[in-house]
């Protein structure tokens, strides 16, 4: 009788390996589940950058405001009957874009 308690008790443990150690187990489901919620984090994070950059294209499309506001900033352009002034402090970095004074 204690031989076939023995049987069964091993064969209820090999039963549960694969409920908790094997291919499709509960550790998996854990590690998968984990994973999921990773890339839910990450998703969320592209969604609100996707929405800034939608944004932008619209208005980029529609106004020209924010067309010329680009092309000061970045490309440094100015209007034809502006004066452009730039500050350069000794210790400060330059803005991205700006001219470099010559002769300093």
């Amino acid at each position: 009788m204690r031989i076939l308690g023995g049987v069964l008790a091993a064969l209820i443990v090999l039963i549960q390996y694969p409920l908790w150690l094997g291919k499709g187990g509960w550790v998996r489901v854990w590690e998968v589940d984990r994973q999921f919620e990773a890339q839910r984090g990450r998703n969320a994070q592209l969604q609100v950058r996707n929405q800034s950059l939608d944004a932008e294209v619209l208005d980029l499309k529609q106004g020209v405001d924010a067309l010329e506001e680009r092309a000061r900033y970045e490309l440094g352009m100015i209007k034809s009957n502006e004066v452009f002034f730039q500050i350069v402090e000794k210790n400060r970095a330059r803005a991205p874009g700006a001219v470099p004074l010559l002769g300093r």
